[in-house]
């Protein structure tokens, strides 16, 4: 599913922000990024979706290049790919059930079948009775589930998302890491970034890595892992 083999980011500036990443994630498979802020985390996830390219070595996203030449192929790839970034990017004047359907309208679904979908998908994420409620006028933690909805009624093959505790009280963070881990399954990846470790201490079943200066550390969960 991904497989980076000797992968460096530099940006125009000079900063080198990944450095000869080795990594292979497998599908079914969950991944908690972890590190401190500035340490790579949204720079490796950026990567995984094609919003940056490598400047060193090769990295392979659900079996395309994601490289500078191929963004033909990248963009298909992308059908298959979930993301939940920090910014939700909804859009006001919306309602949660037309905000999850325009995250779908490239995929070529029909249009009874994608409002089912984004219905379906809202429900999952307990915003049944929030469907036709206008993006604005919800909490924080409820556009973030919408974002959340947006992104599994696509049927993605791989979850990517970053940092999505980042604003919210304990309770809540645990709730939505149990929301997004819930998507993983046989075929489905959930790849999550968190400089939150204490939020994941003790989990099962999953792959850990560690970014430092750029550079990665992976362990699996039967290991002893600290922050």
């Amino acid at each position: 599913m991904i497989e980076a083999r000797e992968v460096s980011l530099i940006y125009p500036d000079g900063t080198r922000a990944l450095k000869n990443i080795n990594l292979v994630i497998k599908p079914g498979e969950l991944v908690y990024i972890t590190g401190p802020s500035g340490s790579g985390k949204t720079s490796l996830l950026k990567l995984l979706i094609g919003m940056e390219y490598s400047t060193e070595g090769e990295l392979k996203v659900l079996e395309q290049l994601m490289n500078k030449g191929n963004e033909h192929r990248i963009r298909k790839a992308r059908k298959l790919i979930g993301p939940v970034f920090q910014e939700f990017k909804l859009i006001d004047g919306r309602t949660a059930l037309e905000n999850v359907m325009m995250g779908m309208r490239f995929l070529g679904i029909a249009p009874k079948r994608m409002k089912e979908d984004a219905e379906n998908a809202l429900k999952r994420v307990g915003l049944e009775h929030k469907i036709h409620t206008r993006v604005e006028n919800l909490s924080w933690g409820e556009a973030q589930r919408v974002a959340i909805a947006r992104a599994v009624a696509r049927k993605p093959v791989l979850i990517l998302a970053d940092e999505p505790t980042g604003n919210l009280d304990h309770d809540n963070a645990i709730n939505i890491l149990e929301l997004l881990t819930s998507f993983k399954d046989s075929n489905t990846a959930v790849v999550i970034t968190t400089h939150a470790t204490h939020l994941i201490d003790g989990v099962k079943n999953a792959t850990f890595i560690r970014v430092t200066s750029g550079e990665i550390s992976v362990q699996k969960s039967e290991e002893e892992f600290g922050g």
